[in-house]
């Protein structure tokens, strides 16, 4: 079974950086997409970035955009999300997700149920 372990969560002040890494083992499918979405206290999961493995093609959702960066390293199947200039909203929960190559394609890439594995998720906080 495809596991997917997040690492890296934590608690930061407002203008600070964490880095993400999320490991998915026993993904046997060269090919994918890999995304990073949050979920806030009361609020719907949204999707954060995407990266397809070939090409390494990247998407962000606005509000991330300039702050953030996701990147991966194929040959140990890991993504990672790299966070600047942390904001109190960024606080949430942080899930990295796995799906099929298509996923990553024009607006698909922030559905949730494009995506065929999660992780348990990282709780990232952010004081202002």
């Amino acid at each position: 079974q495809v596991q997917l372990v997040e690492s890296g969560g934590g608690s930061v002040q407002a203008g600070g950086s964490l880095r993400l890494s999320c490991a998915a083992s026993r993904y046997t499918y060269s090919s994918n997409c890999m995304a990073w979405f949050r979920q806030a206290p009361g609020k719907e999961r949204e999707g954060v970035a995407a990266i397809y493995s070939g090409g390494g093609s990247t998407y962000y959702r606005d509000s991330v955009k300039g702050r953030f960066t996701i990147s991966r390293d194929n040959a140990k199947n890991t993504v990672y999300l790299q966070m600047n200039s942390l904001k109190a909203e960024d606080t949430a929960t942080y899930y990295c997700a796995v799906g099929n190559p298509p996923t990553c394609y024009g607006g698909r890439w922030g559905r949730e149920y494009e995506y065929n594995y999660w992780g348990q998720g990282t709780q990232v906080t952010v004081s202002s």
